[in-house]
């Protein structure tokens, strides 16, 4: 396939409270795009305050796309993303506008970027149902100490936490004698006229933009959503319950620990995952990485990309 005849598609990256939704806001509206949430959290219903969802208002702004499509208890990966996504693009194609994914989950960028193929066939529901019992017997620890042994590279990738994704990871292992990681091909080059954008600031900052944003979110009713999920009978072990100020939240409510340290939690493992976000795309040398730590550092990014993109398309901005 060659270059006039792929499929075009934006995409922006970049660790946890960076920017990446307003800037993403701006060049939708700036070159007709439609956005598809590339976050494996916000397509959860009822999960709002805690993902970071962007606003009615901002929703309102451009199309947007893979958001508030499961309940918290319905199946979901990176395999049912990525064919959703693939479709997605063809269709914002095909009207003429472009797609722009935004998000920090990594796999579920690259599964579409750089097609990804998925092993769905390995499958072994008695040996699923005994790794489930040694994790409730042995601890979630030690089942992710399992999977270290026979797959660091997946391992690395998963928090213990996720039992769900650990179990199957073990589970691929244990029925095709392969490694999860064996089965995840990427392609090298990408089946799309792509543009990667990555946003990064001084680290410092981000950490305090961080802090900030959880303290914003707690004063917009953190608490109050988590107990209305376990209140309507979602399983806090669930992989949508894994998410950052979720779990963290479940024990306060449970009145296990403190709310102090309930917020100290969330703060220090979304720094932890937003270090882990940026060491998975620094791995990806497609990223074209704007630093966005000086003020007015957006607005001459915001440029910069405009004059790539406009060139790139062939289209004029609506600025």
């Amino acid at each position: 396939m060659n270059m006039a005849q792929k499929e075009k598609l934006v995409v922006i990256v970049g660790p946890t409270a960076v920017g990446k939704t307003e800037l993403s806001l701006k060049l939708a509206r700036a070159f007709d795009g439609e956005i598809l949430s590339g976050d494996s959290m916000q397509v959860y219903r009822g999960m709002n305050v805690g993902t970071a969802k962007a606003s009615p208002e901002e929703l309102a702004m451009v199309p947007h796309h893979l958001i508030d499509i499961v309940e918290p208890d319905e199946e979901y990966s990176v395999a049912i993303f990525q064919t959703m996504a693939r479709r997605l693009i063809s269709e914002i194609n095909q009207r003429g506008h472009i797609p722009f994914i935004v998000g920090g989950t990594g796999l579920y960028i690259q599964s579409v970027t750089h097609a990804y193929e998925f092993a769905d066939t390995a499958q072994d529901v008695e040996l699923r149902e005994r790794l489930q019992r040694y994790a409730e017997l042995e601890g979630v620890d030690a089942l992710h100490q399992r999977l270290a042994a026979i797959d660091p590279i997946t391992a690395e990738r998963l928090h213990p936490n996720d039992v769900k994704r650990v179990i199957r990871a073990i589970e691929i292992y244990e029925v095709t004698g392969s490694r999860m990681a064996d089965y995840q091909h990427r392609e090298e080059q990408s089946g799309y006229e792509v543009m990667i954008i990555g946003l990064t600031m001084d680290r410092a900052l981000l950490y305090e933009r961080i802090n900030h944003r959880v303290d914003l979110m707690m004063e917009a009713g953190l608490v109050e959503e988590v107990r209305e999920l376990l209140d309507r009978g979602f399983d806090p072990n669930s992989a949508a319950m894994q998410g950052l100020g979720y779990k963290e939240l479940v024990p306060y409510l449970y009145g296990e620990i403190t709310l102090e340290k309930a917020i100290n939690d969330i703060k220090q493992r979304t720094r932890h995952f937003a270090k882990r976000q940026l060491s998975w795309f620094r791995r990806m040398p497609e990223i074209q990485w704007f630093d966005v730590t000086e003020p007015g550092s957006r607005e001459a990014a915001f440029a910069t990309i405009s004059q790539t993109l406009a060139g790139k398309f062939s289209r004029t901005p609506n600025i």
